[in-house]
This record gives C-alpha cells, structure tokens and sequence, in this order.
C-alpha cells in the first residue's frame, strides 16, 4: 500500500481471518525518541468481519501523518468501533532504569493487559510494528516494517498511544511551562534544546538520553 495511502490497509489482517484468526490484536508505541515524558503503546482488536471495516475508519494510518485535530476526531471512532482497545505506559524513570526497548515492552503489555480487561476472548496474533516480542512467544505474531501503513489495526494502535501521549505531555506543560512540552512533546527540537540550556532537565526528563545527560554532566 502506498505511503501517502489515506487509510491503512486490512490485507493482512484479511488473510490471518481467513486461517482462524478472529481476534487479532494490532499493537503500537508513540515516544519512543522524545527526551522527556512516558513511552504510550495502543493495543486495537478490530471487528475484522465488517466488511464495512475500512469505510468505518476511513482515514485512519500512521498517527504521524495525522494532523492533531484528525487524530482528536479518530480515537472516538476507533474505541467505538473495536472489539477491545487500551492503552498503557511507561513512565521516564521505567525507561531509564529498563532502557527503551524494554519500557515500550513494558508499555505494550499495560496496553494489552487494559484491552482484555472485561471482555471474554484471548488473543489470537499480535501484530507488531517492527518489533520482536519474545517475551510474549506463547501468542502468534507478526512483525511487519512499516507496520502502521501496512495494517489498519497496528495503525489505529498508534493514534491511540500518540494522542494519548499527546494529552499527557500537554497536562506536564501546565506543571512545567518553561520546558514547551505543550509544543514539541519533549521530542529534540531547538526549543525544547534551549530550555535544556536554559533550565537544565526537569524531574520527567530521560536522563539516560545523550542529550539530557550532556546537561547533567554539565549541572
């Protein structure tokens, strides 16, 4: 499917419906790179016997391609729509003591765990963006690079973690209104570099992350 594709496609998710897979679960992280904040993952069970299922959440792909307010306008269509969703996190001190991999795991698993609180069926793949997830090996997955083009359910995962992180960020900029997290949600820009200059790292920042780190060193 093209990149520029306004909506993520359900071939694959098709396809592993068609071999018994009823209840696929797509899963996705959103600040995996930001030098401050949690690390969010989505998990979305999609109703994949809809055939009207695409038409539903038309427009909804890689949450990074989405502007703010479609964003805001697609989470409610994809809770209402899915089987089973949740998001998780994990917090700036979980990913310096785990390291980063390990917290968006860790993410993950909330994620899951808050989706299939409530309802009464199990999990029968995970499909994953780009990430291996031995720790989970006792459920089938399916990696997929560009995973948020290429699957519908990995896709609505991702909008869900990244306007929840987004909400999050905006709530610490209340606390912390030096930092601009309301702007650039704790990623490296010049902004958000000046503030460190200006300020040093604040009680949310990832003090494992080279650039934080440079300004510890330096306090």
């Amino acid at each position: 499917m093209p990149k520029n594709s306004p909506t993520a496609s359900l071939r694959h998710e098709r396809e592993y419906f068609a071999q018994g897979c009823r209840y696929i679960f797509g899963l996705d992280e959103a600040g995996r790179g930001p030098w401050a904040g949690p690390v969010a993952a989505g998990a979305v069970c999609l109703p994949l016997e809809r055939a009207d299922l695409g038409k539903i959440l038309s427009g909804v792909r890689d949450s990074k391609q989405l502007t703010p307010r479609a964003r805001a306008r697609l989470v409610s269509r994809i809770q209402e729509t899915a089987l089973a969703w949740g998001v998780g996190s994990a917090s700036h001190a979980e990913i310096d003591e785990l390291g980063i991999v390990p917290a968006v795991k860790l993410a993950m698993k909330r994620a899951l765990d808050k989706a299939l609180a409530g309802v009464d069926f199990t999990p029968d793949c995970l499909f994953l963006d780009a990430l291996l997830w031995p720790e989970m090996a006792h459920i089938p997955q399916v990696s997929m690079i560009g995973g948020d083009i290429r699957s519908l359910s990995i896709a609505a995962a991702s909008v869900l973690a990244k306007v929840w992180r987004d909400e999050y960020m905006v709530e610490l900029d209340g606390e912390l209104p030096q930092y601009g997290f309301a702007v650039h949600k704790g990623y490296g820009t010049k902004r958000h570099q000046a503030a460190l200059e200006a300020y040093g790292p604040s009680p949310v920042h990832r003090r494992t992350f080279a650039p934080v780190r440079k300004y510890l060193s330096e306090s």
